[in-house]
């Protein structure tokens, strides 16, 4: 991270912390809900199996920047499907970076190829061994596993989506992300239970045994980029809702923390450990200040 972006972060922090401001860091553009796949835990794919045209993709990421938000992601669907106006992913990437966003980042299911050096971190959707990965996602695993070492930089962050399914896969997700050259860390998030997928979601129980063996893996080597520290208010779902750093923009509009802000009651059932870390940073938290400036710092 260049010490300009750095110094940017730090006063942005300081200011929030001490003045408890609410303005956004993050930001999320959603490209398209198409997807090539139809996982078991997901919610929100091929709603509309709409690309949204690269003018209004442009038009959204300078809202974003102009309303302060220096870390982009690229969300779908399947972002690596997304295409208009003879743009692609790749063009999205550079131009966000010509833009002068940070740190720009993409979410993928990793079944196409990966060209993308442009980006900070492709957040690689990663579900356990071979087995479980293929009974949430399809038959993938193989094609995945070629995709990354096919890959064309070491950017890539496993994303693994704690479930029902796969929750005694976490060591092997570990394992793999250690091995593997072009896979820099592993993030771990527990399953939001929307309401037609809430048979997947843990028990407080099973998540205290999840984060034990997340922390056990750490201890080990693994690179997991999460905050240790945040895992006692994940456990029991007592961080703040919503973090109002983090916003997300499709076709139009803009949502505080995340699309599931909609669904009554999902806020209270959160799964996603950066939306803790998030909210709790910007409350002061100092465990996970020094946690999260050592862990950014070393994965990105």
């Amino acid at each position: 991270m260049k010490l300009s972006s750095f110094l940017y972060f730090a006063r942005f922090g300081i200011r929030t912390v001490l003045f408890r401001k609410k303005d956004p860091i993050l930001g999320t553009v959603i490209l398209t809900d198409q997807c090539n796949l139809k996982c078991k835990h997901c919610s929100v794919n091929n709603i509309t199996a709409r690309m949204y045209p690269y003018r209004q993709i442009k038009r959204e990421m300078k809202q974003l920047y102009d309303m302060g938000i220096r870390i982009l992601f690229f969300c779908g669907g399947e972002t690596f499907l997304w295409q208009d106006d003879g743009k692609h992913l790749r063009d999205l990437v550079i131009e966000a970076k010509q833009m002068g966003f940070f740190i720009v980042n993409v979410v993928t299911n990793g079944t196409f190829p990966i060209d993308l050096p442009e980006a900070d971190l492709i957040l690689l959707s990663l579900d356990g061994n071979r087995k479980l990965h293929n009974e949430i996602r399809g038959d993938t695993y193989d094609t995945i596993m070629k995709n990354i070492k096919n890959a064309t930089a070491d950017n890539i962050c496993f994303y693994m989506a704690v479930n029902q399914i796969n929750k005694s896969a976490i060591r092997d997700v570990c394992r793999k992300a250690k091995r593997m050259p072009n896979v820099r860390a592993v993030s771990f998030n527990f399953h939001t239970p929307y309401p037609d997928t809430k048979e997947l979601a843990l028990s407080r129980k099973e998540k205290v045994h999840c984060c034990a063996i997340i922390a056990r893996m750490m201890k080990e080597g693994a690179p997991v980029f999460n905050l240790r520290s945040a895992f006692p208010y994940i456990i029991d779902n007592r961080f703040p809702t919503p973090c109002y750093q983090c916003v997300v923009i499709e076709n139009g509009k803009v949502s505080i923390c995340g699309r599931c802000i909609d669904v009554p009651g999902l806020c209270d059932k959160c799964g996603y450990f950066f939306v803790a870390e998030y909210t709790l940073l910007f409350r002061g938290n100092w465990k996970i200040i020094v946690e999260m400036l050592r862990t950014y710092l070393k994965y990105i």
